[in-house]
């Protein structure tokens, strides 16, 4: 008997690697920019912590909320275009078949091969068939509201302790440039852990995420300087 070949795809990750990536981006470039442009004003350490900790809480039930309003937005235009296939499928099933069969054509089957495949699909699964190959919805990519809040507001949590971590290692006169610099370096190491997650280039997704979090920095210090009062 021959043995089933098994195979994990990273497209199966996409899920909570975006949430994931997204989270703690965020965490670690709002936190630390925050902290750098309250410290840029002249405040003291204590102040410096209370602002980096609100923004912490603040910016995990943002993420958290956000993740679940835009995530259940794809979910329920998912649900609405299955009940329509639905009810497509229950009162028009040639069109539907037909519908089917032309996107296999389309994928290079010929005619007959392309009819019977949708027949044999639809027999056994007409509904999923139509959503995987019709609407582009499988189990893989299909919308989890409740995953992607979870797993951005942890994330987002732990990204953003880091610039935090730095506030009270480093004396006050160090808080801008340690905070500056652990975050760079947390965000260069989130680069290339998330494109190693997901197959792609770590040198350019470290490029991309370490770039983005110099210009935050570099803003936000720009203007806590400029007002120089506590945010």
């Amino acid at each position: 008997m021959a043995r089933r070949h098994r195979e994990n795809h990273l497209v199966a990750r996409i899920g909570w690697l975006r949430a994931a990536v997204l989270g703690a981006n965020d965490g670690i470039v709002s936190t630390a920019s925050l902290i750098v442009g309250v410290a840029a004003a002249a405040a003291n350490t204590s102040d410096v912590m209370i602002a980096g900790v609100a923004g912490l809480v603040a910016g995990a039930m943002s993420m958290a909320a956000g993740e679940y309003v835009s995530v259940s937005s794809q979910a329920d235009t998912e649900a609405a275009d299955l009940a329509r296939e639905q009810k497509e499928l229950a009162t028009q099933p040639r069109l539907e078949h037909e519908e089917l069969a032309r996107i296999y054509m389309d994928r290079g089957l010929e005619a007959g091969l392309a009819h019977q495949v949708a027949d044999q699909l639809m027999a056994k699964d007409a509904l999923g068939t139509h959503a995987r190959d019709e609407l582009g919805i499988s189990e893989v990519t299909a919308a989890r509201p409740v995953q992607a809040a979870f797993t951005s507001a942890i994330t987002f949590s732990v990204g953003a302790a880091l610039p935090l971590i730095a506030v009270v290692a480093a004396p006050q006169a160090l808080i801008i440039p340690a905070v500056s610099a652990a975050s760079l370096l947390c965000l260069a190491i989130l680069g290339a852990v998330g494109a190693r997650a997901g197959g792609a280039n770590a040198w350019k997704a470290t490029a991309r995420v370490t770039f983005w979090g110099i210009l935050a920095l570099a803003v936000t210090a720009g203007i806590g300087r400029l007002f120089g009062t506590v945010v």
